[in-house]
Formats: structure tokens, C-alpha cells, sequence
């Protein structure tokens, strides 16, 4: 998976400003915000609108208190919690995010199921981080800008994801990047991380609004990355293999 591509190489970028994408993201939105999908529910489009899904497994990765489960409602357009709590098990979050790719301008609904677990319960529970990695397609490894602790552990969560058949996409995310003035982490060691691990970093934090442009970023580079990464599969014998049933292809 090559970590240094490019925003906007596979898909269009600010495709979700455009006037055509609005019928397809108003497939995700309820009454102006984001709606909430369960395990077995997809976006309606009309019949004679052809729309591939893809669907991904993305696990949460990081220590205590990082915000891991502040991000996945964030991405979703969920609300965050207001306090502090660790997750007791596993988590899940189910969001349709759709893109619009480059070359050929075919549009994909990717159905992207986040997975988050508490550290103490993968610490105490054994079975719990071998059904996480199962099936698993992308890792993203947090860390907060106001705890120094949770970037110095980011190499111990990345070994933990690693071994000599990996083939998933990794992304380092850095929360509250709004509340620089108490940061604990230097840009200078941010950029180091980066050339050093060669895996991409984003920012998150401040306030969410109810617009898409909050997530577009994010969920753009997540599905771009995944995208390729289904590509590079496709040149091996078993072909991509994350085409829901009943998808066109």
C-alpha cells in the first residue's frame, strides 16, 4: 500500500460540493443530518440509479481516553459524549460515505463498519483482539496532542497490527488538535513520525457541525486509501473481495 498518495488521485475530492452529488448524499442525511444506519440497513436510490457498494471493516486503535469513540461518532455524524467513558467491549458504527472516482466517474457507496474496543477490556479478555483483526481491512492508530504518553505508544499499537502477510491500510489519526495550546506533541515530531513510519497522519478536533465538510477530508482519505488498496487485490489471484451481494459490479 503505497502511503504516500496523493488526496484526490483515485476520487474527487470536493465531489461532495458538487451539484450531482446531492442526490446521493441525501441518501445519508435525515432531515439535514446525518442518519443513522443499523447493521442491516443501506441507502435507498431510485431503481434506475446503478450504485456499487463496497464495504470495509476500520478498527479503532489506541490507548485510554485517545478519543476513539468521540471519532467514530464523529465520523458518522453521531453525538460525541459529553464525558469521558471506557468502552466496556467491543463497538460497532455503521456509515455510507459516497465517492465519485476520477477515472472512469463511476460513484461507490462505501459501507464502512468501525470497530471500537476498549484497551483494558483487549488486556483482560483475551479473545477479543483476534475477533477484532478478523476480517479486518484498515487500522487507524490514535493519539492525543494533550497526552504525550499516547504518541509514545503509537509504535507498540502499529507492531501489534503488523506481520509479513499484511496487507491492511494504516492511518495515524492526532485528536484534539484544536487545543494546541496545551499540546504535548511538536509538528517537528509528527513530521519525524511520518518519515520515519511512513504512514499518513490527520488532525481532528474542535467543534462539528451539521454540514459534511467537517468529515469530508477524512472519510475521503480513508476511502481513497482502501480503494487502492482493493486495486493492488484485484492483481492477485482471489481478486477484491468487498462487493456487497446484490451490489452491481
Amino acid at each position: 500500500m503505497a502511503q504516500d498518495l496523493p488526496p484526490g488521485t483515485i476520487i474527487i475530492a470536493d465531489w461532495h460540493l458538487c451539484e450531482e452529488s446531492k442526490d446521493f448524499f441525501n441518501r445519508i442525511l435525515q432531515k439535514k443530518k446525518r442518519r443513522q444506519f443499523g447493521l442491516l440497513e443501506s441507502p435507498m436510490m431510485a431503481p434506475h440509479v446503478a450504485v456499487e457498494t463496497v464495504q470495509y471493516k476500520v478498527f479503532l486503535s489506541g490507548k485510554s481516553g485517545v478519543g476513539k469513540t468521540c471519532l467514530a461518532a464523529r465520523l458518522a455524524g453521531l453525538s460525541t459524549p459529553s464525558m469521558h467513558y471506557e468502552t466496556t467491549g467491543i463497538e460497532t458504527i455503521v456509515l455510507y460515505w459516497p465517492v465519485k472516482l476520477r477515472e472512469n466517474g463511476r460513484v461507490l457507496f462505501f459501507r464502512l463498519l468501525l470497530w471500537d474496543c476498549g484497551e483494558n477490556a483487549l488486556r483482560r479478555f483475551d479473545h477479543l483482539l483476534p475477533s477484532c483483526k478478523e476480517q479486518v481491512d484498515a487500522v487507524l492508530f490514535l493519539f492525543s496532542f494533550t497526552d504525550r504518553t499516547s504518541f509514545d505508544d503509537l509504535p507498540n499499537q502499529i507492531a501489534r497490527w503488523s506481520g509479513p502477510s499484511d496487507q491492511l491500510v494504516k492511518m495515524v489519526v492526532g485528536t484534539k488538535f484544536d487545543l494546541f495550546m496545551h499540546s504535548d506533541v511538536t509538528q517537528r515530531e509528527v513530521r519525524q513520525f511520518q518519515e520515519t513510519q511512513g504512514l499518513p497522519v490527520l488532525r481532528t478536533g474542535g467543534e462539528v457541525s451539521d454540514g459534511l465538510g467537517d468529515v469530508a477530508p477524512f472519510l475521503n482519505c480513508l476511502a481513497e486509501r482502501l480503494w487502492h488498496q482493493d486495486c493492488m487485490a484485484a492483481t492477485l489471484p482471489s481478486g477484491p473481495t468487498h462487493y456487497r451481494e446484490g451490489a452491481l459490479i
